[in-house]
């Protein structure tokens, strides 16, 4: 894991029924002993046998209805499509692409070259057969990645999950014999963190014993590992606090700039770095919050707070450079490459040999720059690309190639609602560019339109969402309306392409509306601040205030409108509904976190402390009660029906979270449905057949409640 992503990679209720247009003040809370706390047990027997029945009774209700068949049979078609683009990690020579399909149900590895993927129908090398290796050692095995040693990148570690678990297995691979490597680099099932430093070394951070894990169960000792030895004889090299959420390191191996940087990350947005220079941990005086990243001889900085340096304020959301040399010996002479606006925000940044290329969210539709690099200048240009949708940028260029032919490649992608995904094959020195792969549309999306609404929050902001309305659909008040927001975490929620919303929801005239609300990362690292710990409310605020409006222009009724998320948008869906149910007669609640005095005790909980407080502290409590779904529901208030969906296998949100919620509904003799996939991870499913399944159920449920 690298630390520099593992915020991104983490990886989507109030208190009584308030009128539509007054909220109560203070909670009407009491702690009172957990009657549900056996439904924790996630592999007990009799918390097992609870979630079969459940799922008995979903699934007969759902699967007889007459939309369960045809969605799923469009589903599976969608997820296996021939003509999906194959996502592809370039190592050296080879393209590399994990592919699932009707007949590969847990995927084949595989490769081939950038001569072959430029054809409609490229020859793909099977590396690894992931069905094969399940059946062979009678393993639920689902594919977790690889970390391939360059600049051969013969030698990979594989990391295998059972059943879709955040939890893996690694082990070494050879890519040209396409064997694991007999007494190679082999680690049992945890949440490691493992890279390359050479051939015969690794460093490791993994569940070495008692004390070795942090409170959120990831690594809290990096190790150095020979090969050849005994784990239990790894060199511990680096060491965080049993508090913080866990340590890493990143090994940068470009010649002549090689580091190493181990991290602490004390919370979910806050690190401690460190530089290794020769046997000594030099700290990166840099601010706890800001992602440092380097480029040869540049450091590049991004900023999620404000940092003032001599006469010069940089705003939260910049990225600022400077050189790495002097930075590191005292010099704090830094320029910014992007300054962010109300509206303009950095969603992420890749380079090339000698560009830095940015995509920019400008009022949540993607544009990009690229800035060149000569000496310790840049100058900027922008790039002509596809525009109002979300734009894809990622860089070709290995480092560790003496010559690369692609040192200034890089792909771009382009989506939007109405239009499918295109992969181009582009360049820093014009903006030609080859038009790779682009998928059939998947819809017929004719008379279709998506567009972009704003409305007012309770405190006077902004939001913004977007709503795609299906063919023939009028503001007359009658359409069965999905809303869907996650609201965390600096996450955003940019237009996509989806054959399965295209079939299942707006060829069967479903409305999509899409909310842009406080807690993600839309407007920068400040639209997300503004909604974290005592402030959560208003990621709530923002979506009530977007229901509302959808009401109030007549585009649906609460009769007709329905919300999903899931893992903390299901937490906002559940404290939405409960806040005010008299707005909705459908919740889709997905992986959630529910039982927001415990969350921080279960699995991964406690690294989640930053965004949501400490329930164990009275002043964060007494904020965080006031939202919690679990412990505001009430026996006396009428709710809308309620489908929860999680995973026996998500080891990330606890499945405890969706189970109390249900039972603690259904001894309130509320109407709930609930399913629990038993593999899946908190993705909730480990293959096509078992998400058509899934998102089936979910939308025939959408529709049995919707089109009513």
């Amino acid at each position: 894991m690298n630390m520099f992503t593992w915020r991104a990679s983490m990886a989507a209720a109030l208190f009584i029924l308030i009128t539509p247009h007054a909220m109560a003040q203070t909670p009407s809370v009491t702690e009172k002993p957990d009657p549900f706390l056996w439904l924790e047990e996630v592999q007990g027997e009799r918390a097992l046998n609870w979630v079969r029945e459940r799922n008995v009774l979903s699934q007969k209700e759902l699967t007889a209805r007459p939309e369960y068949a045809p969605i799923k049979a469009q589903m599976l078609d969608v997820l296996n499509a021939k003509d999906r683009i194959p996502s592809v990690a370039r190592r050296g020579d080879w393209l590399y692409n994990l592919w699932q399909d009707e007949a590969n149900k847990r995927g084949l590895w595989r490769r081939t070259t950038l001569a072959e993927y430029r054809k409609p129908q490229p020859a793909w090398e099977t590396v690894l057969d992931l069905d094969a290796l399940a059946k062979a050692e009678n393993e639920n095995w689902v594919w977790g990645g690889s970390t391939c040693l360059a600049p051969s990148y013969r030698h990979c570690l594989i990391s295998l999950s059972r059943g879709g678990a955040d939890a893996k297995v690694v082990r070494e691979f050879d890519t040209v014999t396409k064997q694991f490597v007999k007494d190679g680099f082999t680690l049992p099932e945890a949440k490691s963190d493992v890279d390359w430093l050479d051939d015969n070394t690794l460093y490791v951070g993994t569940d070495f014993g008692p004390g070795s894990l942090t409170d959120s169960g990831y690594a809290r000792v990096i190790k150095r590992w020979k090969r050849g030895t005994p784990l239990a004889e790894a060199v511990t090299v680096f060491e965080g606090d049993v508090k913080d959420v866990a340590v890493a390191v990143s090994v940068d191996m470009t010649p002549g700039y090689e580091r190493t940087l181990f991290v602490r990350s004390v919370d979910f947005f806050n690190r401690k770095t460190f530089l290794q220079q020769g046997d000594k941990l030099v700290p990166l005086d840099i601010p706890s919050d800001a992602t440092p990243s380097f480029m040869r001889d540049t450091l590049l900085l991004h900023l999620r707070t404000e940092l003032k340096v001599a006469d010069t304020t940089f705003p939260s959301g910049s990225l600022l450079h400077a050189n790495a040399a002097a930075y590191l010996h005292g010099e704090r002479k830094l320029a910014p490459l992007f300054t962010p606006t109300s509206t303009r925000s950095l969603s992420s940044y890749t380079s090339t040999r000698d560009h830095v290329l940015l995509n920019i969210s400008d009022n949540v539709a993607g544009k990009l720059e690229q800035w060149q690099k000569k000496g310790d200048k840049f100058t900027r240009r922008e790039i002509a690309a596809p525009f109002p949708g979300t734009l894809g940028v990622s860089s070709l260029y290995d480092p560790l190639l003496k010559t690369d032919p692609l040192a200034e490649a890089y792909w771009l992608t382009y989506t939007d609602f109405l239009t499918p995904d295109s992969l181009f094959l582009a360049g820093t020195a014009n903006d030609k560019r080859e038009l790779l792969k682009s998928r059939n549309a998947l819809f017929d999306s004719t008379g279709m339109r998506a567009e972009q609404r704003f409305t007012t929050s309770k405190d006077g902001t902004q939001v913004p969402y977007f709503v795609v309305w299906p063919k023939g659909a009028k503001p007359d008040g009658n359409n069965p309306t999905l809303l869907y927001g996650y609201g965390g975490f600096e996450i955003s929620m940019h237009p996509w392409y989806s054959g399965g919303y295209g079939r299942a929801w707006f060829e069967r005239g479903g409305v999509l509306v899409i909310a842009n609300i406080r807690g993600g990362g839309e407007f920068g690292p400040a639209w997300h601040q503004s909604a974290m710990k005592a402030h959560k409310q208003r990621s709530y605020d923002d979506f009530i205030a977007v229901a509302e409006d959808l009401i109030a222009q007549k585009i649906t009724t609460p009769k007709h409108l329905g919300i999903m998320g899931g893992s903390n948008g299901g937490l906002l869906v559940g404290a939405t509904f409960t806040q005010r149910p008299d707005l909705f007669n459908a919740v889709v609640c997905q992986v959630p976190l529910l039982d927001m005095r415990r969350y921080h005790t279960l699995l991964a909980g406690a690294s989640w402390m930053a965004e949501y407080g400490n329930p164990d502290l009275p002043d964060e409590w007494a904020y965080i009660a006031k939202y919690s779904p679990y412990q505001n529901m009430k026996a006396d208030v009428t709710y809308p029906r309620v489908l929860f969906t999680t995973s026996t296998r998500d080891d990330r949100v606890h499945p405890g979270h969706a189970r109390k919620m249900a039972a603690l509904m259904l001894s309130q003799k509320h109407d709930v449905l609930y399913y629990e996939n038993i593999e899946g991870g908190h993705g909730g499913a480990a293959d096509n057949e078992q998400r058509a399944h899934k998102q089936a159920l979910e939308f025939t449920y959408l529709w049995e409640q919707l089109a009513r």
